[in-house]
């Protein structure tokens, strides 16, 4: 039986390897040392490789809903073990956090969850509940709201990531720098976090 999904793939994938045969085959005989460690959301708008221009071996990547970083006190198992193999030992000079406008989990976080319909939903946003009650009071229409929730998110993993103690030896000792950053989906823009004026500046 045939993989139609697989199979439907295959002229492209044969154009890859064979463009990429010289940098595959170093990859493989030599390992891999990326330049970063990239935590972005799953949403299939954002891909992390075609915003950075990126080669394989060029970015470690983690994604999940509204690219969250639960503290280390809760973390899960999986994300635990991304920071460490990354920071540990893959040794990255750089960590990106990178959120985007039109996040679904954003969206779904700033409505009324249904914690039985979606438990697993429900529980993992709460990691991200912060930046919303951060947004509560301000007066602010819906494109607006929607983006401070998606800004102050990024800003939010940043602090939990560094409640690591592995991540913050790193930071300590000068050999890993954080980055957070946001996609401007609808307007085709990056903006970066400057924690000196501590808002979002466009590049």
């Amino acid at each position: 039986m045939t993989d139609s999904f697989l199979k439907k793939s295959a002229p492209i994938r044969a154009d890859f390897f064979e463009k990429q045969a010289e940098l595959l085959e170093k990859l493989a005989q030599e390992g891999q040392s990326p330049e970063a460690l990239f935590i972005g959301c799953s949403d299939s708008r954002v891909s992390p490789e075609r915003l950075l221009g990126a080669n394989p071996g060029d970015l470690f990547v983690l994604r999940n809903i509204a690219n969250v970083v639960p503290p280390y006190a809760h973390s899960d198992a999986g994300t635990t073990a991304v920071l460490e193999y990354a920071v540990c030992h893959l040794q990255v000079p750089h960590l990106i956090i990178c959120g985007h406008t039109d996040c679904g989990g954003i969206k779904a976080l700033d409505t009324r969850l249904n914690v039985e319909a979606e438990p697993g939903l429900f529980n993992w946003l709460q990691f991200a509940r912060p930046a919303q009650r951060q947004v509560e009071a301000e007066n602010l229409g819906d494109w607006e709201r929607h983006r401070a929730i998606v800004e102050r998110n990024v800003v939010q993993q940043l602090r939990h990531i560094q409640t690591y103690p592995f991540v913050l030896e790193a930071l300590e000792a000068n050999r890993l720098e954080l980055h957070g950053w946001v996609y401007y989906l609808r307007r085709r823009l990056m903006g970066y976090y400057d924690p000196v004026r501590d808002r979002f500046e466009i590049h």
